[in-house]
């Protein structure tokens, strides 16, 4: 998905507070977070050691941006409103815009479409409707005393202008204004295109290198023949960076539909002949760039043209034509195709070097619903994902949806932390990325540990060969851990493998190339996604936090000696199978909005071979990119292929199509993972069953302030934070799109604990008849605060459908992310414990009183300064410890007097970590695990930077029973529980307490009903 990140190689992570302690094994509760002290000793003098100072921020892989140096850098637009809320605003005036007018001005009949019709905005209605439009909005800018920079008024109704701070209040005052809005930036990391011989002004022929030119196929190389199944008749509008109009994948010429009414804007690079009918239209809208900035990015073209390859790429997967054979840099990759290889591309260019304003993008959006678009997709999001529902570009994709035009929308790159899921409006379907390509590769050291990690390139093979560290073989000064360019010695590297940190793989990979080198692995200090790239160059990545620490302690035992063999393929085990949900891939639940499940559902997404422009590729004509923004479009080409095979079927119920009948990936069956699961095309273009919203409920959720989704009828349940002490009761409507007469039968699988009944347990539908069944969903023996998933799936003699549930009840405090995320509140202090509970009703509660924590002291041999973890490296302390059945909660903590020395902290239960605590410099670290499983458990203390050469720490943990009696202790807390409010609560000792930490579990009931509570601590000195 194409997003706003930017930042590069930052040592300690730089994503917001909030969000860093959302993640599991991210921060610690206790110590406090600093700078590292000036002056640390270590490796060159600096206290990052041997990684720059912050290199601990992901560097952005997806979506292209690894190809382009710098690339990690979106373009960074002038900020769109000032200190003095001065800018660029959205503004929404109150009317229907022509997609959901349906009457009411005196003269001026109804222009929003009847359902299975589409919106003509030629018509006579459409025409005076849009005359009235224009004269209010005039009146209404002019009575504000402004100017409208781009105005809307198909898909939405209202325009952007540059305001000062009063004319926002003049605007928001005025009765025909729904709503006044600060234009916003999203994006995709990006960077002025490369020098190459394949540039706008000099662009490639109509048949360019890179592609095998024949008549199109296939994928098995049968001519294929156009029609529904091929997305014959049918426009795909793409949202995003323009298009590369020369590329093989768009080398046809065909007529426009009768429906269309688009055009083909001209500009630098860009003739009318470019829109040869496969490209069907083409525009750009930089309105709000212009009127901030007077100009474009550097590097960017005022034209439909693509510089950076993200809308290409995209275009090119929904509805490329067929190429027997790709050729990147000389080797064959064999056959690729859009998945709609007839259907036809509208271009609306959105962003400019990677980013681009809502406003713009609204322009865009309306645009392609008057020009007469089928399909929309939009691989473009915000970083770390929505942060409030019902945006205006949301209300421009409802408005688009309630005209015909079915939304695909990327879910989001952000999948180390749950929640961050963009485009989640409940009328777009929100696509997350699968892994259906293995790609792997495997290096053997020479100590015989085997890493499989990933390649696309051709590997040397052979016997073992000579393995040297980046930062040994070069200029430290010059970035040579990062193998960065120039700072590499070819005496040194000449035939050997080069292990380098990740930093610019492309800039690395030449740098190595050209001195000589043999081959390169690249190794990510603090891990990063599993995504491979195209380097023409031998390139082994190993994308892996453990997978790094074992490399690089194995080149610090072996400085002199250390060799590697690397060969295609591998064991399998960097993916738990395929497909299965990409690890960059954003997940659930939603964080915005209670009620909407998201993702929808996942495609392919990994090491996608797709077109792309040669300006931002290295001269390539077609590349590999990795992102939820490559499926999306899968999504939209298989929705072009629905709509042609049922031109009479609503976005609702191809969304719907799409959802029941997909299946579930290796690896994970939860839907807030996968969503409904893996697309399965060819079953849903005969479904059975759709079960989708009407019209009405869509728009009224639009219009809520704060929206629930539970009750909408949509093809999935989500409870994120439903009241457990009271069953949830839910109706879903089904309708029969089969051509035959059906009787479903309904079945729950998962849910494990929940008490979930269907009312009535069986339909018969006629062909076109619908049924509304009753959903009851208690908790039952499910636990608290914790998701439970699983599914309803109606089966009848030939289809089935089946929508995914989630749901987690709400005990003491609500969380709007994932179970692998913190639990705030879970921890407290006794002195001034509060919770905020789910339900409403008598509270009552016990604790098992305080037990002590117990501590000891280590002394252990530094390490690496600066180094990276691994178990068996040195400047590791392991400790081991026995957790028993029926435990509420472990702490584990380690100090050091020292402030010169930076601890990590690592807990696991056998091979999987439960906890870090190692993303800041501290001398005090903390993990924990509430209500954990028993069985044996390892803490590891692992001194980063140590301050001398012997490291003293003391290592601490606390084991608390959940029905123990330690000593006593006196709980205080209200007699009654109010939903959502918070209500305080002490644990006193009934004697004073000795030095030191102090734990203890508390436990509420309301009644009869026993809620988990709070791990809580105390000291001593909090009672004095």
């Amino acid at each position: 998905m194409a997003t706003g990140t930017s930042g590069n190689r930052l040592r300690r992570l730089a994503i917001p507070s909030l969000v860093v302690a959302l993640v599991t094994g991210v921060t610690g509760v206790a110590g406090s977070a600093s700078a590292a002290p000036a002056g640390s000793p270590g490796n060159g003098g600096s206290a990052a050691g041997y990684f720059t100072a912050g290199s601990d921020k992901k560097v952005t892989l997806t979506d292209g941006a690894d190809r382009r140096p710098g690339g990690n850098r979106a373009a960074t637009p002038k900020a769109a409103v000032d200190e003095t809320g001065s800018g660029m605003y959205v503004v929404e005036l109150v009317e229907d815009p022509l997609t959901t007018y349906t009457g009411g001005v005196s003269g001026l009949a109804r222009t929003r479409p009847a359902a299975g019709n589409r919106l003509d905005v030629t018509s006579a209605p459409s025409q005076a409707y849009r005359r009235h439009l224009d004269t209010q909005r005039a009146a209404v800018a002019a009575a504000a005393g402004v100017k409208a920079n781009a105005v809307y008024t198909t898909a939405f109704n209202g325009f952007s202008a540059k305001l000062t701070a009063q004319q926002v209040s003049t605007l928001r005052a005025d009765k025909r204004v729904r709503a006044v809005t600060a234009s916003r930036a999203l994006g995709t990391p990006s960077a002025p295109p490369l020098p190459t011989t394949a540039t706008a002004a000099n662009p490639t022929p109509a048949t360019p290198s890179g592609a095998d030119q024949s008549a199109p196929t296939d994928l098995a190389g049968r001519p294929a023949k156009p029609g529904p199944g091929t997305g014959a008749g049918m426009v795909i509008g793409v949202l995003d960076t323009g298009i590369w109009p020369e590329s093989a994948s768009f080398a046809k010429k065909m007529p426009a539909p009768a429906t269309w009414h688009g055009t083909c804007q001209t500009g630098v690079a860009f003739v009318a002949e470019h829109c040869n009918g496969k490209i069907v239209g083409a525009r750009y809208f930089a309105d709000t760039w212009l009127a901030g900035g007077g100009s474009v990015p550097e590097g960017e073209l005022l034209s439909p043209r693509d510089m950076a390859g993200h809308g290409t790429h995209t275009a090119s997967t929904a509805a490329g034509l067929p190429i027997p054979n790709v050729t990147i840099d000389g080797r064959r990759f064999g056959p690729v195709s859009g998945v709609a290889p007839d259907a036809q591309i509208a271009v609306y260019k959105v962003l400019w070097n990677g980013m681009g304003f809502d406003a713009d993008i609204i322009a865009g959006i309306d645009a392609a619903v008057a020009d007469g678009v089928q399909v929309l997709n939009f691989s473009i999001g915000s970083d770390l994902g929505d942060w409030e529902a019902n945006t205006p570009i949301g209300v421009a994709f409802l408005n688009a949806s309630l005209a015909g035009v079915f939304v695909a929308a990327s879910a989001g790159n952000t999948g180390i932390v749950s929640g961050a899921i963009s485009n989640a409006a409940p009328w777009v379907t929100t696509v997350g990325a699968a892994v259906t390509r293995l790609d792997e590769a495997t290096a053997k050291l020479g100590d015989g540990t085997k890493l499989v990690g990933g390649s696309l390139d051709a590997l040397p093979g052979g016997g073992a060969r000579p393995l040297v560290f980046g930062e040994e073989a070069g200029s430290p000064d010059l970035g040579a851990v990062y193998c960065e360019p120039g700072s590499l010695d070819p005496d040194k590297i000449k035939g050997k493998v080069v292990a380098c940190a990740l930093s610019d793989m492309f800039g690395s990979a030449a740098e190595i190339k050209a001195k000589g080198g043999a081959a390169m692995m690249v190794f990510d200090p603090v891990g990063n996604y599993r995504i491979n790239s195209i380097f023409n160059f031998p390139v082994v990545y190993l994308p892996t936090e453990k997978q790094a620490g074992t490399l690089f302690n194995y080149l610090m035992r072996h400085p002199n000696d250390a060799t590697v063999t690397l060969r295609t393929g591998g064991d399998g085990s960097s993916v738990p199978g395929v497909p299965s949900v990409a690890d960059f891939s954003s997940t659930g639940p939603d964080k915005v909005t209670l009620g909407v499940l998201k993702p929808d559902l996942v495609a392919p997404g990994s090491d996608i071979i797709a077109a792309v422009s040669p300006a931002g590729n290295f001269g390539r004509q077609y590349d590999a990119y990795s992102g939820t923004s490559m499926a999306s479009p899968y999504v939209a080409g298989a929705a072009a292929i629905l709509r042609a095979t049922h031109p009479d079927w609503s976005p609702g119920a191809v969304a719907s199509a799409l959802r029941t009948t997909a299946t579930d990936t290796v690896g994970t069956s939860s839907p807030l993972d996968q969503g409904s699961g893996f697309i399965n095309l060819a079953g849903a273009t005969d479904p059975g069953l759709v079960i989708e919203p009407t019209a009405a409920d869509l728009v009224a959720f639009s219009e809520t302030a704060v929206p629930d989704g539970k009750e909408l009828n949509l093809p999935a349940i989500s409870l994120r934070e439903y009241d457990g002490t009271r069953p949830v009761t839910l109706t879903r409507t089904l309708t029969n799109v089969g051509k035959a007469r059906e009787t479903y039968r309904s079945s729950v699988s998962g849910l494990d604990g929940m008490k979930v009944t269907v009312t009535p347990a069986s339909v018969t539908l006629a062909p076109g008849k619908s049924a509304t069944v009753t959903i009851t969903l208690g908790r039952g023996s499910a636990p608290w605060d914790r998701y439970v998933t699983g599914s309803i799936t109606w089966r009848g003699k030939a289809h089935s459908a089946r929508i995914p549930v989630a749901a987690r009840p709400w005990g003491i405090t609500p969380r709007p992310y994932g179970d692998d995320g913190e639990e705030f509140g879970r921890m407290t202090n006794g002195a001034f414990g509060s919770i905020q509970p789910g339900f409403t009703g008598p509270l009552a509660g016990r604790s098992t009183g305080y037990t002590p924590m117990q501590r000891k002291s280590y002394s252990m041999p530094a390490g690496v300064y600066g180094g990276v973890f691994d178990p068996s490296a040195t400047g590791v302390k392991k400790v081991d410890f026995t957790v028993p059945a029926n435990t509420a909660g472990i702490i584990v903590e380690a100090n050091t007097d020292d402030p010169n020395t930076n601890l990590d902290l690592y807990l696991y239960k056998g091979d999987t970590l439960i906890y870090s605590s190692d993303r800041f410099w501290t001398s005090a670290e903390q993990a924990y695990k509430f209500l954990p499983e028993p069985g044996r458990y390892t803490a590891y203390v692992f001194a980063q930077f140590p301050g001398g050469p012997v490291v003293d720490f003391q290592f601490g943990h606390a084991i608390v029973g959940r029905n123990a009696k330690y000593p006593g202790a006196t709980l205080t807390l209200p007699s009654t529980a109010q939903r959502g409010a918070t209500h305080g609560f002490t644990l006193k000792p009934n004697k004073p307490l000795a030095e030191g930490d102090f734990w203890a579990y508390t436990e509420y009931s309301t009644n009869g009903t026993v809620v988990p509570g709070n791990l809580v601590y105390t000291q001593q000195s909090s009672w004095q």
